[in-house]
């Protein structure tokens, strides 16, 4: 599934899909380990290097697949058991984009889902069984406040969070009144602090816990042209996140918030969306750094939650390893940042569009 918009066949050959194939196949052990047995069964000697080779392959490959599991089982703990009769899931930002995709999911599986936009939810998604629309802005401390009061009255306490909600000006620094600051970090960042201290006492409170999902940006590890505003809200989210998940899992009891240990936390810094919130802006490689269809990261959120892990979901494959570029000497950096061509994405945009999504 993509967002309709026409694309060559090329356009779907990316170094993700390559990394995907590879995930799926020589990677895994058990494709890994088909190699040699194949090659004995055709008569290969075990001494043979072709099988010791690609014996030591498949051992290499099973013991990194290990490692990875106890790696995140280390992190992350136990999984949460979800009870879908019990869930009720509330998503910012949800009359449209993305947020809209992951209501509308979660409603047709039977899920109780509580949507807080400022904007009318479409015709097409008024009267989706189990999916209420509430009118909130959620950069609003006692509005958020006054819409949990309804939304348990309706639908029984939120046990899912989806922190979706964000906006975009897209002018040069300068460019920026105070007013479009202040609302940038309203949508952006404040909803987070409101929705999160709203909901989460009665996600501790709860038998089955909670799910915590902070929607940032790639954009927030990077920074970009003509998005100061923007990156510097989607920077904050990552450092609240790391700062929440630090004092739900702390070790010392006294610290942690009784019932802490049940609360699951994701952390979403997805590249470029084929949303209308960056309509006009060209991706600089569409090998290196397709852009990113909506159902595609609504996909994996929707996965990752019904794990009951914490976690961070990064699209597309460059997102996860762009930390690295701060490591590099500080001309190696410029010129791999000219290279991307990340700075000169936004002059599609246009400087006094904005969009809400």
């Amino acid at each position: 599934m993509t967002s309709g918009q026409p694309r060559p066949w090329y356009a779907h050959v990316t170094i993700d899909l390559l990394a995907h194939v590879l995930n799926r196949s020589l990677l895994h052990p058990f494709i890994a380990w088909l190699i040699p047995l194949c090659q004995r069964a055709i008569g290969a000697p075990s001494t043979s290097f072709q099988v010791k080779a690609t014996c030591t392959w498949a051992f290499a490959a099973t013991l990194l697949w290990i490692f990875s599991l106890l790696d995140r089982r280390i992190a992350y703990g136990v999984p949460r058991q979800l009870e879908w009769d019990e869930e009720v899931v509330v998503i910012t930002g949800g009359a449209s984009g993305l947020g809209k995709i992951l209501a509308e999911t979660y409603g047709m599986r039977g899920a109780s889902v509580a949507v807080l936009d400022v904007q009318s939810p479409s015709k097409e998604s008024e009267g989706l069984a189990g999916v209420e629309f509430y009118e909130c802005d959620v950069g609003d401390a006692e509005a958020v406040e006054k819409v949990k009061g309804q939304i348990e009255k309706d639908l029984g306490t939120p046990t899912i969070l989806i922190n979706n909600a964000g906006i975009v000006h897209g002018k040069p620094l300068l460019s920026l009144t105070s007013q479009d600051v202040a609302k940038t970090f309203s949508v952006n960042t404040v909803a987070h602090f409101n929705t999160i201290r709203t909901f989460l006492p009665g996600m501790l409170a709860a038998e089955t816990g909670g799910t915590i999902v902070t929607l940032a940006s790639v954009l927030g590890k990077l920074g970009a042209s003509h998005l100061s505003d923007y990156t510097a809200s989607k920077a904050a989210l990552i450092a609240m996140h790391t700062s929440l998940r630090a004092e739900l899992t702390s070790p010392d009891p006294s610290t942690r918030p009784k019932g802490a240990e049940s609360i699951r936390t994701v952390l979403v810094t997805p590249g470029q969306l084929s949303t209308a919130l960056f309509e006009g802006v060209k991706t600089p490689s569409s090998f290196l750094g397709p852009v990113v269809e909506t159902v595609e990261l609504a996909r994996e959120i929707v996965k990752m939650v019904d794990s009951g892990m914490s976690g961070e979901i990064s699209l597309p494959l460059y997102a996860r390893w762009v930390d690295w570029l701060g490591i590099l000497p500080p001309g190696l950096g410029r010129v791999v940042r000219g290279l991307s061509g990340v700075d000169r994405a936004m002059e599609g945009f246009g400087a006094t569009r904005k969009k809400v999504g």
